[in-house]
């Protein structure tokens, strides 16, 4: 299973914590541009995607906002509704034909509760999601729209075929056109 083989690059998974995930997490499959979480809803899963795209956005004044993108061997929520049981803040779309692993918030405080690893785990990844949002808040306030757009290109260089310019303009904080004198540029 993909989600035994990334959280196995983390740290050593006992065999009895393998055969628990395999039995209590659940396969999903979501079609381009379908909903996965919407906006003031309870989110109680977390989905670790196997195959295909996801992206994070908010309306503003009527316009899409897209916040974060998540691909192949990344975690995806709202994680601000995941973690405090509050309603979401954003909507979480597939952007292409997604394959999901789904862990629901239940059956991953059982996972901590029965094997110490997955804490350390939940650790790990969650260091590792808050250093991602610390560099995206540093680009956002400090680095110019040119380099974050080559940052993204050098992060992330799939996602400038899979994802409308539109949207990547709008994770960027920047307009199309913009974006577009950028990409003439370069």
């Amino acid at each position: 299973m993909p989600l035994i083989k990334h959280l196995s690059s983390i740290i050593s998974i006992s065999k009895e914590l393998e055969q628990e995930l395999n039995k209590l997490t659940i396969k999903k499959t979501f079609a381009k541009g379908e909903v996965i979480i919407n906006c003031n809803e309870r989110c109680d899963r977390i989905f670790f995607i196997d195959k295909g795209l996801v992206r994070g956005y908010y309306y503003d004044d009527g316009k899409e906002i897209t916040h974060w993108f998540a691909q192949e061997q990344e975690f995806a929520t709202s994680f601000y509704a995941f973690i405090t049981s509050k309603p979401a803040l954003e909507h979480v779309q597939a952007l292409e034909e997604t394959e999901v692993i789904e862990i629901p918030y239940s059956v991953l405080q059982h996972l901590y509760k029965t094997f110490p690893e997955t804490e350390r785990l939940g650790r790990i990844i969650t260091e590792n999601y808050y250093i991602k949002l610390e560099e995206r808040f540093l680009s956002l306030q400090f680095k110019t729209a040119k380099e974050r757009y080559q940052k993204l290109l050098n992060s992330k260089p799939s996602l400038i075929q899979r994802v409308s310019l539109g949207q990547i303009a709008s994770y960027l904080g920047i307009t199309q056109e913009t974006l577009s004198r950028i990409r003439a540029e370069l």
